[in-house]
């Protein structure tokens, strides 16, 4: 009976968790707000349910992040976020040394705390958080590099901070030798974004070489590859958290078969770990405990989003081409979330004097100023002067192999902007060796013809040899955005 009602109350928490999302993007708010306030409801404050250890949370923790980071690489556009990408390792590692800088120095002078505990508040604060970035301003239209910038930033600061927090969370801790944690935090970097290099290459080579026996297995072991890359990399003592997010940025953009399952079944889990993850922040947080830190949450919070953020970006963006206007937006959408949350673990497991109470401003400072930032986003692009400089929808393209015929099945869905809208099968002039073989429209099939006339909302099967294959996808590509003329305009697909 106990089990029936775990997998009852697990459930209703699901389902009014979605029934949250809805809530929280129709008010322009990160959902951990939701989630966590579904975790203060059920805790001890609320229905009573108890849970107070930090380990666990801790190691379940980082295990969530994990597979949000993971899913973060897997849904980036790699052509979104190349240009954005030197940009982007400047702000996560010399603009988050300034950041802790920065704050930690406020916190010993307004707050009078010790060097240890201010550095350590200051490093559990310094990261943006990747759910929260990506469900916010993937909605908002923005210039590309600037939606690159913030991304790729999201996915890579994290390794740094947290060679940062696990130096500090030491008790009665010495300070640093800054040389030697500089030239660990390199080698950490470094071996981290190879290792996830080279098992995101060499997985995607394998997956292109084999035919699964059945299509749910592809998703499962591209997930599986990115969170060997992050045990792999730990093992070698190497950043884990760099090698999940670049292993499974190359895995994201590689040419796989069911590619869009994939990043649909990684956008599932996430989910998941992200309910699960801040409801059980919300249960770890001790509501009696918070009041007495809003002021100093106040304090500091507003001296990292008007002080330390903003000399952060303008100094680490220097020379990379940003104006004020994007600088100022990528200032103010340097979201809070789990990420310093779950950071914020560490010393209390290392029983690092004082880490209740940096536990509870950091919560508090999360859940204030997401409210204030997550609903302003748009108001402040505006003000900016922000748009999207994308063109038309990119095409959905998913692929099968057939192992037997040397061939793959593209699955392509014309979205409802796109310019194949009105183009015959013959004007896509395919190359050689591919081949429309059937149209889906408003539910019914049909063997196209030369003369079929192609319309937005249409599903195309595309039979195409191995060879031919990225020559078909580009072509596809390449007038869906600029029209049967895509080559007159230069358009290639790529």
């Amino acid at each position: 009976m106990q089990l029936e009602t775990w997998l009852l109350l697990g459930s209703t928490l699901v389902l009014c968790a979605i029934v949250a999302v809805r809530l929280s993007h129709r008010a322009g708010l990160p959902t951990l707000l939701a989630y966590m306030g579904i975790g203060l409801l059920i805790g001890e404050s609320g229905f009573g349910l108890k849970f107070d250890n930090a380990h666990l949370a801790e190691v379940l923790g980082l295990a969530a992040l994990v597979l949000i980071l993971a899913e973060g690489g897997i849904t980036t556009n790699w052509r979104h976020v190349k240009g954005s990408v030197p940009a982007a390792i400047s702000v996560s590692t010399v603009g988050t040394l300034i950041s802790i800088g920065v704050v930690a120095g406020a916190a010993m002078w307004l707050l009078d705390m010790d060097w240890q505990l201010a550095f350590l508040l200051a490093a559990v604060l310094a990261p943006t958080d990747a759910a929260a970035v990506f469900s916010v301003l993937r909605r908002l239209p923005l210039p590309s590099r600037l939606t690159g910038l913030l991304e790729a930033e999201s996915g890579f600061n994290d390794a740094p901070v947290v060679i940062v927090v696990m130096a500090l969370s030491v008790k009665h801790a010495a300070a640093p030798n800054l040389l030697e944690l500089f030239g660990v935090m390199v080698y950490e970097l470094a071996a981290g974004a190879l290792i996830g290099i080279a098992v995101g290459w060499l997985g995607a080579w394998a997956l292109r070489h084999m035919a699964l026996p059945a299509s749910g297995l592809y998703p499962i072991a591209v997930l599986s590859l990115t969170v060997g890359a992050y045990g792999g990399a730990a093992k070698l003592h190497a950043s884990g958290f760099l090698a999940v997010y670049v292993s499974a940025l190359v895995l994201g953009n590689a040419r796989l078969p069911h590619r869009p399952a994939t990043r649909g079944f990684a956008e599932g889990i996430a989910w998941l770990a992200q309910i699960g993850l801040f409801v059980m922040l919300g249960l770890l947080a001790s509501p009696l405990e918070l009041p007495a830190q809003i002021l100093p949450a106040l304090v500091i919070g507003f001296i990292l989003l008007l002080i330390a953020r903003p000399l952060s970006v303008v100094l680490s963006t220097l020379g990379f081409g940003l104006s004020w206007g994007e600088k100022v937006f990528a200032s103010w959408a340097g979201l809070r979330g789990a990420v310093p949350i779950v950071l914020a673990t560490i010393p209390m497991v290392n029983q690092v004097p004082g880490a209740n109470t940096l536990f509870s401003i950091v919560f508090t400072i999360v859940v204030l100023f997401t409210l204030l930032q997550g609903p302003t986003l748009p108001l402040v692009a505006r003000w900016c002067g922000l748009k999207s400089d994308e063109q038309a929808r990119e095409l959905d393209v998913e692929a099968a192999p057939l192992e037997e015929l040397h061939a793959d099945l593209l699955e392509v869905r014309v979205p409802l902007d796109s310019r194949l809208n009105g183009v015959e099968i013959f004007e896509l002039r395919l190359p050689q060796g591919a081949s429309v073989t059937l149209v889906v429209r408003d539910g019914t099939s049909f063997v196209p013809g030369e003369t079929t006339t192609l319309r937005a909302g249409d599903t195309l099967l595309v039979v195409t040899t191995a060879e031919v294959r990225e020559a078909a996808e580009r072509r596809l590509r390449a007038v869906s955005r600029r029209g049967k003329l895509a080559g007159w305009f230069g358009e290639t697909g790529g």
